[in-house]
């Protein structure tokens, strides 16, 4: 019977609790070996991203590499390897909900700006994308392309969507610099243990939004049940105390 307990806990679905806030995370990719063709793997905050890119890609290159800076740009920055469009194609080792990146596209004093898009996508399937033009287009103009979800998601790509609506001079490259992520917020951890004639279900406090559910059928999953036992707090960790002979059943944590 312990066994079987203690597997249960291992399987548990825990959910995120998007509610908590996570610290932002920078790469300025000052610290990238200069002239360093992608792919390339850059870890900043805990967190390893994974760059490459479709067509000739990019490099790191010194952000004053055209003879001047890019306004919010400094250091090195990512640089086209040629005058075709490319995507920038970036995964990450942790889930993330937020992502943004300072990009400046090749426009000479035009009067509008070009449209880079941004998809995210979790493990694959697509979460959701976000569009901008620069809102002061001149001679390459900054901006930044960002996107946010309550559902986490690892992979970016980041494309040139469409040319300026009225400039005819301008190239569909980019430069970027300056990506900012957000990592998920880590989901608590239900643990189960035995002592005497039960079993003990612990969770931590500050997981505020979060209630213990059980089920006796996993096929179905509108059989949850929230389990209504007043929780003692110990050490900061909720704990509910369960008879052995409860039989057969599955636990979760499910977000509110």
């Amino acid at each position: 019977m312990l066994l079987a307990w203690i597997l249960i806990a291992l399987i548990e679905a825990n959910f995120v609790d998007t509610s908590a806030v996570a610290q932002s995370v920078l790469f300025d990719f000052d610290a990238a070996p200069i002239h360093t063709p992608l792919p390339i793997d850059l870890t900043a905050g805990g967190i390893t991203a994974h760059f490459s890119a479709t067509g000739q890609g990019y490099s790191i290159q010194a952000a004053n590499t055209l003879g001047f800076t890019p306004a919010g740009f400094s250091g090195n920055c990512l640089y086209p390897s040629s005058v075709f469009a490319s995507d920038l194609v970036i995964s990450f080792s942790k889930a993330l909900t937020n992502f943004s990146i300072l990009y400046s596209p090749q426009e000479l004093g035009c009067d509008d700006s070009a449209r880079l898009k941004v998809t995210v996508f979790m493990d694959g399937t697509p979460v959701g994308t976000n569009t901008v033009t620069a809102s002061s287009p001149g001679t390459w103009p900054s901006e930044t392309l960002g996107i946010a979800t309550t559902q986490g998601f690892n992979n970016v790509i980041v494309h040139y969507d469409a040319r300026p609506p009225t400039c005819q001079d301008y190239g569909v490259i980019f430069l970027a610099d300056n990506m900012s992520v957000t990592p998920a917020p880590e989901p608590p951890k239900l643990r189960i243990l035995r002592s005497a004639n039960q079993i003990q279900l612990s969770w931590p406090t500050d997981a505020t939004t979060f209630s213990l559910q059980s089920n006796t059928n996993m096929q179905d999953s509108n059989s949850w049940r929230v389990i209504t036992n007043a929780p003692t707090v110990t050490g900061g960790n909720n704990a509910v105390g369960l008879p052995l002979e409860i039989g057969g059943h599955f636990f979760r944590l499910r977000s509110q």
